[in-house]
Parts: structure tokens; C-alpha cells; sequence
């Protein structure tokens, strides 16, 4: 059941991942775009009640089905509609004795019933291609019988149907009769009327669904019937005629007997249906959890997001990773968003990263934290397909100025708190994210503590990404084996941030050249660095002196990569330019030598011919011509009888070990063939067109279609293009 695997998976789902952590990484705002997705109330309620799975084997299952619900959008087997009117007013009633459910609400559930039919059968017939989604639909126990019973009693339009029972069926004929009676009943006395004059021009009318002769005033004795009312004037009365009124009441009677009938009808279609709410609890359900993946595959679209290389090992990889948030709102302002790539693995499992502020140092913290809790509640994340995740038992944050005023701390205090709850849960299966590390309290005292507790986190073989300014951090960071500094890239001359993260050394804060940009007086910088160690100034132009360095070793090597790479070309090319000249030249030479012996021997048959002419000796020509033959056949090479049957043997052994290579060859297709027929068919193919994403089939690169001509794809992989065909690739 639907309903009870949905419960066991609530409580599995107590994330020890707390709700602070959630609100530090803005994990509630990407729920909230994600349900802007759903189609029905129910699951934008259950996108914004996500939490975390705490198990790995959930996690996969779950990704598994929003990859395969995002490729339908593309594919030609798109997934039917799954949207539904919500029951809960209907499952309400039938836990209460005796109630009974109206015609609206059978129309609900035969909605939902029908719906979920549809979505089972497509799964079914589809499994190859939705195996995760059928695999869990599977488990959904269906029961034909509430659709066929609703069908059998209520029509399309929302009506009881003749032959919901026998009893209605019998009353409705009679109604019909009495209808025909009414009718005919009310035409003859208006036709004896209307010949008298007794009638108003529109004949007529309609009062309290009756039908009424529009009788004028003055002859309003003159015509039997009971008068149902008059027009505002007065000039007209609404006579019911005396032939129609028998009827009429054999009509109300008849109508209330319908009425009574009707709702037996229902009464018996809700006792029916009652035993089968745990039933129709779990069709919502399996609906709701529709809507739910739809809205995870639509987001995932808008966000470019794809399912990341899991793995069991402890190891984060991401690859050219966007915030998806900050990728939304500059996509809406058409403003550029930088990706951040960073690993963390055992042997640099913890991050420093220093630098200016307004570097992006907390975005890239805030990305890291943000794709694994997404992952880990089934979302696809923007990052390359090559990235790599692990699962993280807990995932611990500290980020932004959080002072309390309802419980009288400073934010030095808060975090101290925090720090205390960090060391009680970290171990070798958490993750966790500090911002502006240390800060709160004096530099001096609270960066001694920082670090402390630093090696802690470190001894603990936790994995980690941390902010900072403070310089002894920097300097634990580089003498940790496992742990390694960073750095935001900053443009040394303009002090523009580059938004770029640089792994292997740390930042300078750039403290003073910010302030002289800034239009701080140079005589109030200088008076400011007298005031503190020079060894720290030092210490900090050196970095930033080393990042200027880099920067520049960095584009340099660039350059010549790029330059030895076209060397490299250009050399390749002209090596295959010279091995086809020298065929060509070597051919030519042969060409020539066949040329001139050819020549050559005729000359001799021309001298002879023209001997022959003069002479008429026969015998002397042939001779001639024999001496001819025979020394162009000495200078032809004689092989050997022995050498020739040398040769021979080595023809037929080299033909023997051929065929049994023919032979061995043609075997293992046999069984190619054998284990491709017993292999299931292949999933279908997408159809690829212009600017989609592709790949090689079981390669890495990804690069956008350009062009498709004849079979073939123009793919532009950003440094360089290339013509492939389309059945080597595959849509991403």
C-alpha cells in the first residue's frame, strides 16, 4: 500500500539534518520555487514538507524517478496528465456512519480512480523505458470495481443513469409518459384558446417550471385553470389550464419519488465504496507523489539539472556547480552566473578559503551545502554529469551574524553554542559549513580557538569548507596533511572579484588596497599599518604578491598550452603532408622506370620491324625478336622449384591460420547474436534536433548541436567543433 510505504518513509525521513541548517542554505526557498511546478494543491503541500532522507538506498530510487520523469518532457512517450481534484472532504464522510457522499463527489473519485488507472497501464506498457517509475507504481494495489460501479450508476454529464436501478428506470418511463401527457394536454387548450382570442400575443410562458397560458385580464373568467400570477401591468394572467393540473401533481409525485430513489442509489454506492477508503487514500497519495516528481523534473529543467555520479566512497566532486537560486535570479535579470568547481576527498577533506569580502567566499560554501541537501532530498543538482557525491549522515552549518535577542546572546556567544553542538555530532559521516570562522571576539583569542577547534573537526575526519580572515588558520590549513587552503580570485589591478575559486593556496584580504580604492586618504593607511605588526603586513603583501604571481603564471601557461597544442597540429599535419609526397614521388619514380623500359624494348621491335621492311627475312626477324624475349626474360628473377614450394607451404599455412581466425571470429558472433536475443530490447532512442546537449555514446564530453544534416550532427563542444554521426550520440 501506497499509504503505509509513505508513512514508513516519513519516519525513516527524520533528518538529522536540522531545520536551522535548512534555513542557513535557503533550502525552503528552492521548495518554494520547486512547488510553483505542481498542478495540485496536495503536492505543492508536499514539495514544502521535504526533508532530507536519512538513508542512501532511498536517496537513489527517488533520483532515479525524477531523471526518468524529466526525459519524458523530450521523449515521444510523454507521461499522461496526473492532476486531481483532492477527497479528503469524501474520506472524511465515510469514516462518519451513515453519511453519504453527493454526485460531486463520486465524480472526485471516479477522477482519481480513472487517473491512477491511466498512469499504471503507461508504466506498464512503457516499463522499459520508466523502470523506476513502474517499479514503484508496481506496489500500488488497484481495484477496478470503484470505477465500474461509479460508471454504472452516474454519466459523464454528472447524472444518475435510468438504469442504475430498476426501481429508477420505472419511474423515469412513467415521468416521461406524464411529461407527454402534460404536454399534449396543455397544446390542445392552447390551441382552443388561442382560436377564442382568450390569449395575449406570446401565447405562452413559464412560472415555477410550470408550463402557463398568457391569458388576457378581461377573459381571465372565461378560461378553467389555476392562476399562477400575472405580468407587472396586470394586462396579462398566467393560467395553469385545468387538462395539465392532474398531471402536474402525478409529476410532483413522481419527481419526489426520484428524488427518494436517487439517493438510495447513493447511499448504496457509498456503503460499497466505504470498505475501499484506505483504497482510494493510497490513489491520492500515489497521485500526490506524482505531482510531486513532476515538480522536481520541471525545476531540475529550469535549473539545467542532472543526476551526479553516486558514489559510496566518501568524496565530493563537483563540477562547474551553480547555485540554484542565484543561476534563477540572474537568469530573470539576463545577468551571468559563475559556477564553482570543488573537491573534497579523504586526503583533502577539509577547505580554508580566504580572501576578500564580496569575493563570493560564502556562495561557494552555500553551493556546497545547498546541492548535497537537495541530492539527498531527490532533487537533480546544476553540475556537470562527470561531478561525484557521497552521502553525509549530517550536515552541519554556521553561517551569517546570528544574534539572538530573544535569548539575550551575541553572535560570539551563538556561535560558541554552535561550536558545542559541532563537537558533540561530528565524525567521520558529517559535513560541515562555517562562515566567517572565529570572528565574534577578539582576533587573537577567538582565531586560537577557531583553530582548536579546527583540529578537532580534523582529528574527527570530518569533511569541511570554512571562510576566514584570520591568518593562523591559513597557516594550520597548509600544515595539515588533509586539509588545503583556497582562495576567490580577485583582479590584482582593478580589485574586481573574478568569482573564481582557486584550490591550493590561500587569499590575501587585500585589507589596505580595498580602503586606497575606496578613496581612503594614504597618509590614514599608512598611519593604520604603524599601528600593527609589521610582520602581519608582510605577511599578507606576500600572499597577495604570490596571488598576482600566480594569476600571471596561470595565463602564461595558458598561452603556451594553447600554442604548443597548435604546434603540435601543424606539426602532425606536415608530417602527413610529407609521407604523401614521398609516396607520390616514389610512385612516380616507378611510373618513370616502367616508362622507359617500356621504351626502350620498343625501340628494338621498331628497329627490327623496319629491318623487316627493307629485307622481307622472316627467319632473321624472328631471330631477332626470339634473342629479344629471351634476354628481357633473363633479366626477369627465376624462383627455385624447391624455393617455390617453400612458398607454396607458406600460402597455405598462412590461409589455414586465417580461416581459423574466420572461425573463431564467426563463432563469437554466433554468440553475440545469442546474448543480444536474450538481452532486453534497447531503451528507445530520443530523437536528438538543434541545440540540444549530447554526448558520445559511453563517453564524457557534453557540447550543443549546431547543425543536422544527412544523418549528420555539427557538435559544438566550446573549443572546437566537430562532425559526428547522430546514432553515435546521445541525448543528455
Amino acid at each position: 500500500m501506497i499509504a503505509e510505504k509513505v508513512k514508513l518513509m516519513e519516519i525513516k525521513r527524520k533528518a538529522r539534518i536540522d531545520k536551522k541548517t535548512l534555513e542557513d542554505l535557503e533550502f525552503t526557498s528552492v521548495l518554494q520555487q520547486v512547488s510553483e511546478f505542481c498542478v495540485t494543491e496536495p503536492g505543492r503541500q508536499s514539495v514544502l514538507e521535504i526533508k532530507p532522507f536519512e538513508d542512501f538506498s532511498e536517496i537513489e530510487p527517488e533520483l532515479l524517478r525524477v531523471k526518468e520523469f524529466t526525459a519524458s518532457f523530450d521523449g515521444e512517450n510523454r507521461i499522461p496528465n496526473h492532476g486531481f481534484e483532492p477527497i479528503f472532504r469524501e474520506l472524511r464522510l465515510f469514516t462518519i456512519e451513515n453519511s453519504t457522499i453527493e454526485i460531486s463527489g463520486f465524480r472526485k473519485i471516479l477522477s482519481i480512480s480513472e487517473t491512477t488507472r491511466i498512469l499504471l497501464k503507461f508504466f506498464k506498457k512503457y516499463e522499459e523505458f520508466y523502470i523506476h517509475l513502474n517499479s514503484f507504481s508496481e506496489t500500488l494495489d488497484y481495484d477496478a470495481n470503484i470505477s465500474e460501479e461509479i460508471n454504472r450508476r452516474i454519466n459523464k454529464y454528472g447524472e444518475i443513469k435510468d438504469e442504475a436501478s430498476t426501481e429508477l428506470g420505472v419511474i423515469r418511463r412513467r415521468l416521461n409518459v406524464v411529461k407527454g401527457k402534460i404536454n399534449s394536454s396543455f397544446t390542445k387548450a392552447l390551441s382552443q384558446y388561442s382560436q377564442n382570442d382568450y390569449l395575449d400575443e406570446i401565447r405562452e410562458s413559464v412560472v415555477e417550471n410550470r408550463r402557463v397560458l398568457a391569458v388576457k385580464a378581461m377573459h381571465r373568467k372565461k378560461v378553467r385553470g389555476a392562476v399562477l400570477g400575472s405580468s407587472k401591468t396586470g394586462s396579462i394572467v398566467y393560467i395553469e389550464p385545468q387538462e395539465t393540473l392532474e398531471y402536474a401533481n402525478e409529476l410532483s409525485n413522481l419527481r419526489y419519488e426520484e428524488d427518494e430513489e436517487i439517493k438510495r442509489i447513493l447511499k448504496a454506492l457509498t456503503e460499497f465504496i466505504r470498505p475501499k477508503a484506505a483504497l482510494l487514500t493510497s490513489y491520492q497519495d500515489y497521485l500526490t507523489k506524482m505531482d510531486v516528481l513532476y515538480g522536481k523534473a520541471k525545476y531540475a529543467l529550469k535549473i539545467n539539472g542532472i543526476l551526479p555520479i553516486l558514489t559510496s566512497e566518501r568524496k565530493i566532486f563537483l563540477e562547474k556547480a551553480y547555485h540554484p537560486l542565484l543561476l534563477v535570479s540572474n537568469n530573470k535579470r539576463k545577468e551571468k552566473t559563475y559556477p564553482q568547481s570543488i573537491e573534497l576527498v579523504p586526503n583533502k577533506r577539509i577547505i580554508v578559503i580566504s580572501g576578500p569580502n564580496a569575493g563570493g567566499k560564502s556562495i561557494t560554501l552555500k553551493t556546497v551545502g545547498l546541492l548535497q541537501v537537495m541530492l539527498q532530498s531527490g532533487m537533480l543538482i546544476s553540475v556537470e554529469p562527470q561531478s561525484e557525491m557521497c552521502f553525509f549522515k549530517r550536515v552541519l552549518t554556521d553561517i551569517g551574524d546570528n544574534q539572538s535577542i530573544e535569548n539575550h546572546l551575541s553572535t560570539y556567544s551563538y556561535r560558541l553554542k554552535k561550536m558545542n553542538q559541532f563537537l558533540k555530532k561530528c565524525n567521520d559521516k558529517t559535513l560541515f559549513l562555517i562562515d566567517e570562522f572565529g570572528t565574534g571576539s577578539d582576533p587573537e583569542l577567538g582565531g586560537a580557538l577557531a583553530e582548536t577547534f579546527l583540529e578537532v573537526f580534523y582529528e574527527r575526519n570530518a569533511f569541511g569548507i570554512i571562510t576566514t580572515h584570520y591568518t593562523n588558520l591559513k597557516l594550520l590549513a597548509n600544515e595539515l596533511p588533509h586539509a588545503m587552503n583556497a582562495n576567490m580570485q580577485f583582479d590584482s589591478r582593478t580589485l574586481e572579484p573574478l568569482y573564481q575559486l582557486h584550490l591550493g593556496e590561500a587569499g590575501s584580504s587585500y585589507t589596505f588596497e580595498v580602503a586606497q580604492k575606496n578613496g581612503i586618504p594614504y597618509s590614514l593607511i599608512n598611519k593604520a599599518k604603524k599601528k600593527i605588526e609589521r610582520g602581519k603586513v608582510r605577511f599578507d603583501k606576500t600572499i597577495a604578491n604570490l596571488q598576482k604571481e600566480r594569476s600571471n603564471l596561470r595565463k602564461t601557461s595558458q598561452s603556451l598550452k594553447s600554442e604548443e597544442q597548435k604546434a603540435r597540429i601543424e606539426s602532425k599535419q606536415l608530417e602527413e603532408i610529407n609521407a604523401r609526397v614521398q609516396e607520390k614521388l616514389e610512385s612516380y619514380q616507378e611510373l618513370f622506370d616502367a616508362n622507359q623500359k617500356l621504351i626502350s624494348l620498343g625501340r628494338k621491335v621498331d628497329t627490327l620491324a623496319e629491318k623487316y621492311f627493307n629485307n622481307k627475312r622472316k627467319k632473321q626477324l624472328i631471330d631477332e625478336l626470339l634473342k629479344v624475349v629471351m634476354v628481357e626474360n633473363s633479366k626477369r628473377k627465376k624462383v627455385a622449384p624447391k624455393v617455390k614450394k617453400v612458398i607454396k607451404a607458406k600460402e597455405k599455412a598462412v590461409i589455414k591460420e586465417v580461416e581459423k581466425k574466420v572461425e573463431v571470429i564467426r563463432e563469437r558472433k554466433k554468440e553475440e547474436k545469442e546474448k543480444a536475443k536474450k538481452l532486453p530490447p534497447p531503451k528507445p532512442k530520443v530523437p536528438l534536433k538543434l541545440g540540444d546537449r549530447v554526448r558520445m555514446i559511453d563517453g564524457r564530453a557534453i557540447g550543443t548541436i549546431d547543425k543536422i544534416e544527412k544523418n549528420k550532427a555539427t557538435v559544438n563542444y566550446g573549443m572546437f567543433t566537430t562532425n559526428v554521426s547522430v546514432d553515435e550520440l546521445e541525448k543528455v
